[in-house]
Formats: structure tokens, sequence, C-alpha cells
């Protein structure tokens, strides 16, 4: 059974740790769908190629509003 962890152990409260980890996790999406799309790109699949670019897409506009909001609430 986990231990729900509101901040008392890690010093981070759980809303701030999910965004820092939204964040983290939609760069680390970012930089493998670039493997995914090199891979896609090699066997001649364009079309799998290009679903991984949208998907990149996505992610980078996930990380970038994760780090605005970031920068805002750790300025504040």
């Amino acid at each position: 059974m986990a231990t729900a962890e509101t901040g008392h152990i890690t010093g981070t409260r759980d809303k701030d740790y999910n965004l820092i980890w939204f964040t983290e996790a939609c760069l680390d999406n970012t930089l493998r769908l670039e493997t995914y799309i090199e891979d896609a790109e090699s066997d001649g699949d364009n079309e799998v190629a290009e679903l991984f670019r949208r998907a990149q897409t996505e992610s980078r506009k996930g990380a970038d509003q994760g780090k605005q909001l970031l920068a805002r609430r750790l300025s504040g």
C-alpha cells in the first residue's frame, strides 16, 4: 500500500511535484519521439514519422505550458 506524500517527506507539495513531473515527462517524450521519427524515416514510413512529429509538437506545447506555469509559481 502506497503512502500519500503531501510534502511532509519531500518538502514538495503534490500539486507542485505533479507539475514538475508533467513538464519533465513532456520534455522526455519530445526527445524520445525524435528517435522514433528517425526510425520511421529510415524505414521510409512517412505516415508514422508524421504521426510522431504531431505527437512531438503536442509534447513541446505541454512542456512549454508546464515551464510557464512553474515559472509563475516559483517567482510568486
